[in-house]
């Protein structure tokens, strides 16, 4: 580690701790070359998730859209920001905890539909509108009808 003061290339680990809620070490460090301290910190380098859209063009995964996607879908319902945040955590969670380096649109999507459902039913039926593209009040009152049959 390149000391920030007199540039020297080594330097030895005075102390280490977690931060962030284990997601990153912080480490003080102490200079062999001019013997001051400085602080780093080290985080785990994930791998990005590639989205397969329905056209079949890939993007890297965009945390910011789906924080977009969720917010439309829970404006004015009690849902916090932090649940939100937390809805996107999990979702994140679990893309990255699997083997697949791609992953489709379609899965996200399903994985947005599982926790909005769990969460908030309107939430949950926005959010589903837009997604499974409905196109009339019928198909509205069919995925309405199967929540609530799942609910009973």
């Amino acid at each position: 580690m390149k000391c920030p003061f007199c540039g020297f290339e080594e330097s030895k680990v005075i102390d280490s701790r977690p931060a962030d809620d284990g997601e990153r070490i912080r480490r003080r460090r102490e200079c062999l070359g001019c013997a001051k301290r400085f602080t780093t910190h080290e985080v785990i380098e994930t791998v990005p998730i590639v989205v397969v859209k329905r056209d079949k063009s890939r993007e890297v995964f965009n945390r910011s859209k789906l924080m977009s996607g969720l917010l439309r879908a829970c404006e004015k319902r009690p849902i916090s920001m932090e649940q939100i945040e937390g809805m996107i955590d999990s979702i994140e969670a679990q893309l990255q905890s699997g083997y697949d380096r791609e992953v489709t649109s379609q899965h996200i999507g399903e994985l947005v539909m599982e926790i909005l459902k769990e969460t908030d039913k309107v939430a949950y039926i926005r959010f589903a509108s837009v997604y499974k593209n409905f196109e009339d009040t019928d198909t509205f009152l069919e995925e309405l009808s199967r929540l609530h049959k799942t609910q009973s």
